[in-house]
């Protein structure tokens, strides 16, 4: 099952020119105030449709122009598919809504070829995927040859069919979401797709007062069945600049080495905690995990308003780099020993630059 909207002023198919971007080129001023600029319309038309969620906005910001992919893991009914619309309709993207199940084939993401009886040929037709932002809903509901055939498209930005390459929309962002309280007809996503995803962001409830603003906005039109789109503030190719901006933030030697020492660190939890926690890790982050947080600290020192990364920025993504490529052991899960645990104690443990 599949949704898509196009905003009328991008059409489907086009494509944003993306160009050659010097990343020694440090930032001027003017640009860092474009950017903030770029990144604060982007934000208050967020805010103005979903509630509450910061860290959900903050997350989206991130991979979006970190170039990357989420994974936002929560119970129904707590905005995720509202807040992946609403960043899309916020900068004039082309939006898809994918409902994985167990019957959905790779060609329903990616597209097939069609006998045209008339013409009496094939023609191609391209799924849901080559959208700017797509959303795949429960997505450990698809089975795992539908789930193997995102990787293509989330690492390549791709598709082939029938031996033909197809250039996947630029910007391109997936935003997957998985249930965890349910597993009966789910299929678990392989460790080597999980880091995959930059971002692993856990969706909480809204606080009391922010509940109480969701009945107010759905009581006067806001939100709810009738609500309106959201008036667009950028266009995907101010997005692409936004991306090329954030390849450009410094980062210094020092704090590159941090990230390294970090990673290597989740790979020898052991001599460095001590066999009481460290003995509930079974696999350290991989190489993925340090371009990672390169990555997204540039992305979060833009949406920070700075043209440098500081050890705050690493700090501050650390859970949601980190939770999904560190893998724990059977003896973690029967201790009810969380990631999150872990992570801190490998930051304390690494000293800051």
């Amino acid at each position: 099952m599949t949704d898509v909207f196009e905003s009328p002023t991008h059409p489907s198919g086009s494509t944003v020119r993306r160009a050659h971007v010097d990343s020694t080129v440090p930032l001027t001023e003017a640009e860092l105030a474009r950017a903030a600029e770029l990144v604060g319309r982007i934000s208050e038309a967020f805010s103005s449709r979903v509630v509450g969620q910061h860290r959900v906005r903050t997350a989206l910001l991130v991979t979006l122009l970190a170039e990357g992919h989420a994974l936002l893991e929560s119970v129904p009914g707590l905005a995720k598919t509202l807040a992946a619309s609403t960043l899309a309709q916020a900068v004039s993207a082309r939006f898809a809504r994918i409902q994985c199940t167990p019957d959905l084939l790779p060609s329903d993401i990616i597209g097939t070829q069609v006998y045209d009886p008339r013409r009496h040929e094939f023609e191609t037709q391209l799924g849901p995927v080559h959208a700017n932002f797509v959303l795949l809903d429960e997505i450990n509901r698809a089975s795992a040859k539908t789930q193997s055939a995102l990787l293509e498209a989330m690492q390549e930005r791709q598709t082939s069919i029938a031996g033909t390459i197809h250039p996947l929309p630029d910007p391109f962002l997936v935003l997957a979401t998985q249930n965890p309280i349910e597993e009966e007809g789910t299929y678990v996503l392989p460790h080597a797709q999980m880091d995959r995803f930059l971002l692993k962001e856990i969706v909480d409830y809204p606080s009391e007062e922010d509940e109480l603003m969701v009945l107010e906005r759905i009581d006067d039109g806001t939100l709810g069945q009738h609500m309106t789109d959201v008036a667009p503030v950028a266009t995907p190719a101010e997005v692409v600049e936004l991306q090329g901006l954030t390849r450009r933030v410094y980062v210094d030697p020092a704090i590159r080495r941090y990230v390294v020492s970090l990673i290597r660190a989740t790979r020898n939890v052991t001599g460095l905690l001590g066999p009481e926690l460290g003995g509930y890790v079974e696999i350290g982050a991989s190489p993925r995990g340090s371009i990672a947080f390169f990555q997204a600290a540039r992305a979060m020192a833009v949406v920070q308003g700075r043209h440098y990364v500081i050890p705050e920025d690493v700090r501050e993504l650390r859970h949601s780099v980190l939770r999904h490529r560190i893998h724990l052991s059977f003896e973690a899960l029967a201790d009810r020993v969380r990631p999150e645990t872990v992570i801190d104690a490998v930051f304390r443990a690494v000293p800051t630059p």
